[in-house]
């Protein structure tokens, strides 16, 4: 930020105080028309931190542009202690298309930060988000959900190897926490290195809202404002319990050995042990069923939703849980825990 602690962008300024909406040309489509993104910018009158929030870099996750929006123009701002910048629809074009990827060439935007001025249309859009409103923020919060087809217990990601963004990650108070660079040309990875801490959170599956992983999403941000003192009035959470995966061998993707239909046994976010039966996998005459077990005692982070699978297709993501967490999640999961709530 400038010294008089307005916020300022190529073409625009918005002093403290001030909120301003605006729709930011970052390209231009086969007719010359321009392609505009959605930016919300709200400067508090108090100086304090500037947080950017983003969603829908792949256009058909959804979940994330109602968390952004709330944020932006559904709380109240008045004491706000520093910047937002809001952005719900970063891949406009995908998003109009309700396609994970820009339509111009199937290219992916969250893998082209931080972006050039002179190389494809993807790093072209990428490079005029990240120059004018990724680089100047001090934090970011980058929401996704799973792919089509499968879905997601919110939790986090993140390079926890960078201080910022291992305060940043628990301050947003989820369960899971998942370790990692990230991609090359994710937004999470490019702005950290940036020297902006940038966590993605994973909610959900395409192609809908879903309240209640919004409104948990909602709760996070609220924990991260108060960790970083933007509002007075909310306070940091702890979720109850946390793993924090940081290896490969704590993580694993169970893939199809077999092709056919898919009978899950489990719904996301449910504890399985070492040798449950995770699924099932049928023929259309029922007689050759493919049992899916467990290798170890875990916690289903995502899962598959279209019940259809070639060998090799991705069922389910399991995560190993420590011995105290484990117990903790059993005592929540019990059948006494769920008659007394």
């Amino acid at each position: 930020m400038s010294d008089d602690s307005a916020f300022t962008y190529n073409g625009g300024r918005v002093g403290p105080g001030e909120t301003q909406n605006l729709r930011y040309s970052v390209s231009e489509t086969y007719l010359g028309d321009p392609v505009r993104i959605p930016v919300t910018i709200v400067n508090g009158e108090r100086d304090g931190p500037t947080v950017f929030l983003s969603a829908a870099a792949h256009g058909d996750e959804l979940n994330g542009i109602e968390v952004v929006r709330t944020v932006a123009h559904g709380w109240d701002h008045t004491d706000l202690r520093g910047t937002l910048v809001c952005m719900p629809v970063l891949n406009v074009p995908g998003f109009l298309a309700q396609q994970r990827y820009l339509p111009i060439l199937d290219r992916d935007l969250n893998r082209s930060f931080p972006g050039s001025e002179s190389s494809t249309s993807a790093k072209r859009m990428a490079y005029q988000i990240f120059r004018n409103f990724i680089e100047p923020c001090d934090v970011g919060l980058d929401f996704h959900t799973s792919t089509r087809g499968r879905t997601n217990m919110l939790h986090v990601r993140g390079n926890l190897a960078d201080d910022g963004v291992n305060r940043l990650a628990h301050a947003f108070g989820s369960n899971v926490i998942l370790a990692g660079e990230g991609p090359d040309g994710s937004l999470r990875g490019e702005a950290t290195r940036a020297g902006v801490p940038t966590i993605t959170l994973e909610m959900g599956e395409a192609h809908r809202f879903q309240r209640d992983l919004i409104d948990e999403a909602l709760d996070g941000v609220r924990s991260v404002f108060a960790e970083y003192g933007l509002a007075e009035t909310d306070t940091v959470r702890w979720p109850g319990w946390r793993t924090v995966i940081t290896g490969d061998r704590e993580k694993t993707w169970i893939r199809a050995d077999a092709g056919g239909i898919v009978d899950m046994h489990y719904s996301r976010g449910a504890l399985v042990h070492e040798g449950d039966r995770i699924c099932t996998i049928t023929n259309p005459f029922l007689d050759d069923n493919v049992t899916v077990e467990a290798p170890f005692t875990g916690l289903l982070v995502g899962i598959l939703e279209n019940p259809v699978v070639y060998p090799g297709n991705p069922i389910c993501h399991l995560v190993e849980l420590s011995t105290s967490t484990r117990r903790v999640l059993e005592r929540q999961q019990s059948p006494a825990a769920e008659a007394e709530t």
